[in-house]
């Protein structure tokens, strides 16, 4: 069993505490509906919401961005010209989305910073996380006709039910410019990443 906290030491204390039971790949396959249920509770004084995108009073969101709900965009938050956000994200307090960034039905905790051209699908992302220009977490296996996706446990690999599923990646990791994370990955708190290194735990 895969504890979420062991990886996100403040989901306890999160919004998505309700959820933190449930297998990060089943979190992120739900993440259209728990959004929309974060949504229906956030306090009205403190986010300014339109067509199930909530943004936070002190967040900052460029001309040209593209904000799709549902949607919440966390306190002090910076999202960046040019930047695509799909729905079914959270984006905790002070995070950065910087210019090119796509990110897509994830979970983003407090301080984590998408430096710019990045791609970050389907994924749980702690807090302090920091992905350098160019790095990227995949979400599927094109490479497979029927697309299945395993986790790594220990010495044994586990298929996965959803059909996309990215990665879960703990408090304080780094990843390095044009690094890949391939669909699956399981990275510790403080996990590096080096630059332009893949990152594929079904072959380690």
């Amino acid at each position: 069993m895969i504890r979420l906290e062991a990886f996100v030491a403040t989901v306890a204390s999160s919004p998505i505490a309700p959820w933190s039971k449930l297998a990060p790949w089943e979190l992120t396959s739900r993440s259209t509906t728990l959004v929309d249920d974060l949504l229906a509770h956030l306090p009205g004084s403190d986010f300014t919401v339109s067509a199930n995108v909530a943004i936070h009073r002190t967040a900052t969101i460029e001309p040209g961005a593209t904000l799709k709900g549902p949607l919440i965009v966390g306190a002090g938050s910076f999202v960046a010209t040019g930047a695509y956000i799909r729905g079914g994200t959270w984006i905790d307090e002070r995070c950065t989305i910087g210019p090119g960034v796509e990110v897509k039905s994830s979970f983003l905790f407090a301080g984590t910073t998408l430096a710019h051209f990045n791609f970050v699908g389907d994924s749980i992302v702690g807090a302090g996380v920091n992905l350098e220009a160019g790095s990227i977490v995949c979400n599927a296996r094109n490479e497979r006709a029927d697309g299945v996706i395993h986790v790594r446990l220990g010495a044994d690999l586990h298929r996965i039910t959803p059909g996309k599923f990215g990665a879960l990646i703990g408090d304080g990791c780094r990843i390095g410019a044009n690094a890949v994370v391939a669909p699956g990955a399981l990275l510790a708190p403080g996990s590096l990443v080096a630059r332009t290194a893949l990152c594929d735990q079904e072959t380690s």
